[in-house]
């Protein structure tokens, strides 16, 4: 099977279900930052310091698999089965998050990114998280977006951040705090 197709090649692309849509579209824009993010996850998850989570990033991998197919499906085709969202998935971040602010120093002032390449790279992949929260909200808007997947990157992008700092606690590594010049 060859992975060029070339039915691409005027710009349009086909949502699960069959509907072409230009590629330009926020919904293509959603799931392509969605895309992204899961990349920068991969990334996250091959950090040394985060052997130890690794199945739990691998998972929210798979959570984001799993939104990238509601995003890429077509709506108004509700008879197509694609996997979903539960709120166990949510709270199983919120419950990451808890566990290891239970051990992290309580956070005074705000946070620069930096410190360690892994710590970096999962300060980005926050930000792809917060900007593919902001085009599936802006979806959400004109189309059916389910709920659960609005919360879960918001709540994902809460967690890198939480994770970031865990890391770099982790790396014995100091976070660097924003000193405003107040000149």
């Amino acid at each position: 099977m060859k992975i060029y197709t070339k039915t691409g090649d005027k710009g349009l692309t086909s949502l699960i279900g069959g509907t072409r849509v230009p590629k330009s579209s926020l919904r293509i824009d959603c799931y392509g930052t969605v895309d992204e993010l899961n990349s920068y996850l991969g990334l996250v998850s091959d950090q040394e310091v985060n052997l130890a989570r690794r199945p739990l990033l691998k998972e929210i991998q798979d959570r984001l698999f799993t939104i990238g197919a509601s995003l890429a499906s077509d709506p108004d085709k509700s008879k197509m089965k694609i996997p979903d969202l539960h709120a166990a998935d949510i709270t199983l971040l919120e419950e990451e998050m808890d566990r290891m602010n239970e051990v992290l120093p309580e956070l005074r002032v705000f946070i620069l990114p930096g410190g360690h390449p892994a710590v970096s790279y999962t300060h980005v992949a926050r930000c792809v998280c917060r900007r593919a929260e902001r085009l599936v909200i802006g979806l959400q808007e004109e189309s059916f977006v389910a709920e659960l997947v609005v919360m879960y990157l918001n709540r994902l992008s809460d967690f890198l951040f939480v994770l970031s700092r865990q890391m770099a606690h982790d790396l014995g590594v100091e976070e660097i705090a924003w000193k405003p010049r107040m000149e």
